[in-house]
């Protein structure tokens, strides 16, 4: 077999593969023998099928599939030998590759065009400058994430005296003519609070009543719509669009939730027993929680900054476009030309990033070892509890939900591919020079906005 390069400019090449009988006869003469000992044919016992009929029956074929094997095989071998960085995957020639006829051809030659990705070099110094921002952790935050808590860790307690917010419940009786309706709609657990009622006339009837009472009102004026009286009176939407009449409701419970007072059982249910035994030391370690998450935000502006600055500074970076449009769409069949065209110079942004980053990778010799992976995966865990107000969790549950979450392949490589860019984020965070600035959580977030 004979390879030919033939570079066309710094980004686009053609190779050609020349194959001559010698190169795959020895190999399709053995798959044949190998046809002959299985193939099961009527009239011959096993093995024992003239060579020629095998060959006739399966010749070209066994053909076909060796030198397409030897081709591939072949092109990538020399591709990796020879250190091309191509972009995509080879792509066979439009214009010089001639029709292959492996009924009458002995001799074939197979024509493939490359995109080559740009030659360069990633060189970091103080020179270069990336923003850096400080977010303040302020009184109001730690105020709300107090409230959150004492919100969050409260209790219901029956009370004699109803409010706005307060949950009542109790027998529930349809009325005409002032007096029940003994055919009409019963509901004996009925619930019900006020603070949802869009008639205020209707919500003070209850605001102030005492357990015992018998409130008469009006489901149709106090709700909203047909889904709200439905779901009071247990009855379907339908019936309840052609509900007028009133009701009345003997209150037997009126339960209330109270918000946790700020005392040891609160600071021991967020952070486990003794943890933290005053509210100044509460106070101090939620602080310290908000600061650690906003330190993530910050690490995360970084890298979205630090890439923007990597993109420009490689704005002058050629590529093999017509080779690249071509394997997008060749890949990606339900993808139009005018789509592509349209998201092209993203793509091309993207790809720019992908290269910068891979330089980096390598020039820094950067690995992902099984334990950044799996300290990754207890962050993000630890994350996903504390959106639930789950803080404190025991080292081993935090550590077996990691493991379950790796398992997903999906997971892992997602996992790897970010644990990968951090390392490089702290490469160019090392490198440059940071220009730190501090801001307000609120300025913090504008900047997302604007985008």
């Amino acid at each position: 077999m004979n390879i030919v390069r033939k570079d066309l400019d710094q980004n686009n090449a053609t190779l050609t593969l020349r194959i001559e009988k010698m190169d795959y006869t020895e190999k399709v003469d053995k798959n044949l023998r190998d046809y002959r000992k299985k193939a099961n044919i009527p009239g011959f016992r096993p093995g024992m099928i003239p060579v020629g009929l095998v060959k006739k029956m399966y010749g070209k074929a066994v053909m076909a599939e060796e030198i397409n094997k030897l081709v591939s095989d072949n092109l990538f071998n020399y591709i990796r030998e020879n250190n091309i960085n191509i972009l995509g995957e080879p792509l066979p020639n439009e214009t010089e590759q001639q029709p292959i006829d492996f009924d009458n051809q002995e001799e074939f030659e197979f024509v493939f065009d490359l995109g080559i990705a740009p030659t360069f070099e990633v060189e970091l110094s103080k020179k270069d400058k990336v923003k850096y921002y400080d977010i303040k952790v302020s009184d109001e935050m730690i105020d709300n994430q107090v409230k959150s808590y004492t919100g969050r860790y409260g209790k219901y307690i029956q009370e004699d005296i109803v409010e706005e917010k307060d949950m009542l419940k109790g027998e529930l009786l349809e009325m005409a003519n002032d007096k029940v309706n003994e055919t009409g709609i019963k509901v004996q657990d009925a619930t019900l609070t006020a603070a949802y009622m869009k008639d205020d006339a209707q919500k003070a009837l209850f605001v102030g009543a005492k357990k015992g009472d018998v409130i008469t009102f009006n489901p149709a004026a106090a709700f909203e719509n047909e889904t709200e009286i439905s779901s009071l009176l247990k009855i379907s939407k339908d019936a309840a669009k052609e509900v007028v009449a009133d009701f009345q409701l003997t209150i037997d419970s009126i339960t209330r939730y109270h918000e946790s007072e700020i005392n040891q059982e609160l600071f021991d249910k967020v952070y486990g027993d003794n943890v933290v035994s005053s509210e100044e030391e509460f106070r101090t370690k939620i602080k310290e929680n908000i600061q650690e998450n906003l330190i993530s935000d910050s690490e995360y502006k970084f890298g979205v900054d630090a890439q923007e600055m990597l993109i420009a500074k490689f704005s002058d970076l050629s590529f093999p476009d017509t080779f690249l449009k071509r394997w997008v769409l060749s890949s990606n069949k339900n993808l139009t030309a005018e789509t592509l065209e349209q998201d092209y110079s993203k793509m091309i942004t993207d790809l720019k990033w992908h290269l910068v980053k891979d330089k980096l990778v390598k020039s820094n010799d950067v690995k992902v070892e099984k334990e950044d992976v799996e300290e990754f995966a207890k962050k993000m865990a630890k994350a996903q509890f504390a959106q639930y107000g789950m803080i404190g969790m025991e080292d081993d549950i935090i550590s077996n939900y990691a493991k379950d979450m790796i398992k997903k392949e999906d997971t892992l490589k997602n996992i790897i591919e970010r644990v990968a860019e951090q390392k490089v984020f702290a490469i160019v965070k090392e490198a440059v020079k940071l220009d730190n600035k501090e801001v307000s959580i609120e300025e913090f977030n504008k900047m997302f906005e604007e985008k």
